[in-house]
C-alpha cells in the first residue's frame, strides 16, 4: 500500500516545446502578417534543444523569420531568439516580446 511507483522521464523533459501563452503571442502575430498579406504559411519544429516557429512568405522558399526557444540559454543571452531568413540573429533576449518587436514594427508599416 505504501509503495510509490515513479513517473517515467521524471527528469529533464525530452522536448521543447510553447506553452499556451507564448504560441498564444506568436500565432497572433502570424494571424496578423497573413491578414496584411505577408506571411502565407508556417511550419513548427519541437526538438530536443530547442522548439522553433518558422514563418513563409511562400511554402517552397526558406522561412523569412524563426522565432527559436532554447531553454539552455536561459541564463546566458536569453531563450529566445528571432533569426532571418540568411540565419543571422536579429534579436536575442530573455523575454519574447521584445525579440517580437522588429517583426511587430515591419508589420505596423506594412498596415499603412
Amino acid at each position: 500500500m505504501g509503495i510509490v511507483t515513479p513517473f517515467p522521464h521524471a527528469g529533464k523533459p525530452s522536448q521543447v516545446g510553447f506553452d499556451r501563452i507564448e504560441l498564444s503571442r506568436i500565432l497572433d502575430l502570424y494571424g496578423r502578417m497573413v491578414a496584411a498579406g505577408h506571411w502565407k504559411d508556417y511550419a513548427m519544429e519541437l526538438g530536443k534543444d530547442a522548439a522553433v516557429f518558422a514563418a513563409f512568405r511562400r511554402a517552397a522558399e526558406r522561412p523569412e523569420f524563426r522565432i527559436e526557444k532554447r531553454p539552455a540559454l536561459r541564463q546566458r543571452q536569453g531563450m529566445w531568439a528571432l533569426i532571418g531568413e540568411q540565419g543571422n540573429v536579429l534579436k536575442r533576449g530573455h523575454e519574447l516580446g521584445p525579440v517580437l518587436a522588429p517583426v511587430e514594427r515591419r508589420l505596423m508599416k506594412l498596415v499603412e
